[in-house]
């Protein structure tokens, strides 16, 4: 075979793979002189890399919606499923910008608080839910003192197909109240609005419709009577700058597992 350079430095009499092995290193070549029409063909998507020896390898074409993931030191990148969990899929709310009272909690039941709820539909039982309250709501006081009735909170539960009731309450001690949190304003002349914040992590349990609410409770009543309690207004509820008015809202998450 006649191996023949011209002045212009083109080179003919080779035949394809007529050049031996290693006879063109990086120093023969120019920068950028192999183009994309002179790599060998493959598969679409796939993607070059290099294996534990240092030779060019292939990484196989993933699917649709998976994602590029390294595998560590000395081994192949591979295409894999995207972890799931942590997206928030939906998000509701309720907003209650009016007020409410009542005094029908002796004995430590439990009454809701009007249109402080929200129904949720999950697309898995096995999803996470993320319940976040902001209360504000004050007592009266009994008879006229400067002590009286405290009061809870809690989130009740409800749905088709689950057991109902509170969630995140204190464990049962004997004839002692339960609830999730509560509160006592110690000003007698009724002027305050307390904030009280609630956040329970749930699991939904199903995949239908399930219902959060707002409730109170009487936790505690050093008085002969039963007292009041209020949402989004002071217990004097005074026609002026000392009587303001607030807002209390449940917002509620369904979180991926």
């Amino acid at each position: 075979m006649a191996i023949v350079i011209n002045g212009s430095g083109t080179v003919t009499g080779i035949s394809v793979g007529g050049l031996p092995d290693d006879i063109v290193d990086a120093g023969t070549l120019a920068d950028n002189a192999v183009g994309l029409a002179q790599m060998a063909g493959g598969t679409d998507g796939n993607i070059i890399t290099y294996d534990t020896s240092g030779n060019p390898a292939v990484v196989a074409t993933g699917s649709d919606g998976q994602i590029l993931t390294s595998a560590g030191a000395d081994a192949v990148p591979a295409f894999e499923a995207a972890p799931g969990g942590g997206k928030i899929l939906q998000v509701v709310n309720a907003t209650k910008l009016d007020t409410f009272s009542s005094s029908a909690m002796a004995g430590g039941g439990y009454v809701d608080v009007t249109d402080l709820s929200v129904a949720i539909t999950p697309a898995s039982a096995s999803n996470k839910i993320l319940v976040q309250v902001s209360f504000n709501g004050s007592r009266a006081d009994i008879s006229g003192s400067d002590y009286g009735t405290t009061f809870g909170l809690a989130i009740y539960k409800s749905a088709t197909g689950i057991t109902d009731g509170q969630l995140s309450i204190g464990d049962a001690a004997s004839s002692r109240s339960r609830t999730t949190s509560m509160f006592n304003n110690t000003q007698s002349d009724g002027r305050n609005i307390y904030a009280i914040p609630l956040i329970i992590y749930d699991t939904t349990g199903t995949t239908n419709a399930i219902t959060y609410k707002v409730q109170l409770t009487q936790t505690f009543n050093s008085g002969s009577g039963v007292g009041t309690i209020y949402c989004n207004r002071t217990a004097l509820d005074s026609n002026g700058y000392d009587g303001p008015r607030a807002a209390s809202t449940i917002t509620v998450m369904e979180i991926e597992a």
